[in-house]
């Protein structure tokens, strides 16, 4: 399958074009490669020299990414973002980029992904941006480890999560003993927290929160969960992977470079 087929895949699978008018990132392909065969994608959250010396190495042909090299604004290839594009050139590598269509996707996105992990049940649309909704909300059923009422602990909720040494940039516990109702919205969203309070959830999870935000979850009774923007946004990826090699049967790979943020 060439680059062009598999862009086309790729578009129809994410609805891709569907965020035209409301993502200012680069959505689709940012760095074109010969017109070979793509036997190998590697599957990753950031473009990066990191990400793609270890994409060489694993033999890709094409690294696909969350978090792109182009955001909506021309970008003089000097300086870091020179040496990423020469990589990429000097290796026949191409790079594919999806940004708010891989978090917002209700089979493939990050925030479904989490919502999966933690095993929620009525998954609905939640977080306005730009007009759609890019999280998703739920609740838990009672019959779980720790339950002693309608919810879950905010323990139990991290030991579903995290695993494999991973753990949480911030908790904040400041809500019920037993929580039930969750909003979800992965990587940079802290300030979608006051949607989730408007909402009365009883938790929110993003990637990343800050300082004002203490004190808005502790008045408002909310515990609030910072995943670690990261940690957040390798959901997607890895659910695209897994359709990628069913749908085409091409051989993926994760890569892991973790910023721990």
């Amino acid at each position: 399958m060439t680059i062009t087929e598999l862009d086309a895949y790729f578009r129809n699978l994410l609805s891709i074009d569907d965020f035209n008018d409301k993502d200012p990132s680069q959505n689709g392909l940012q760095v074109a490669c010969s017109n070979k065969q793509i036997k190998k994608i590697a599957f990753a959250v950031d473009a990066c020299v990191e990400t793609f010396n270890k994409a060489i190495h694993a033999g890709a042909d094409l690294v696909f990414v969350h978090h792109g090299l182009f955001w909506g604004h021309s970008t003089l290839i000097t300086g870091t973002h020179y040496e990423r594009i020469k990589l990429l050139l000097e290796n026949d590598i191409a790079l594919y980029a999806v940004h708010l269509p891989l978090d917002a996707h209700k089979k493939y996105g990050n925030n479904i992904g989490i919502a999966q992990k933690l095993e929620l049940q009525n998954i609905q649309p939640f977080g306005w941006y730009h007009g759609i909704q890019i999280g998703v909300k739920g609740s838990f059923t009672s019959n779980i480890v720790h339950n002693t009422g309608n919810g879950i602990c905010v323990e139990e909720i991290l030991t579903r999560l995290f695993q494999n040494d991973e753990k949480p940039n911030a908790v904040l516990p400041f809500g019920k003993k037993q929580l039930n109702t969750v909003g979800i919205i992965s990587g940079m969203a802290g300030d979608d927290l006051f949607q989730a309070i408007s909402e009365n959830l009883d938790c929110y999870i993003t990637g990343e929160i800050n300082h004002s935000l203490y004190h808005e979850a502790l008045e408002n009774k909310i515990t609030v969960i910072a995943g670690g923007h990261y940690q957040t946004e390798t959901f997607g990826v890895n659910l695209v992977s897994k359709q990628v090699k069913k749908d085409l049967n091409i051989e993926t790979i994760f890569l892991s470079t973790p910023t721990y943020l």
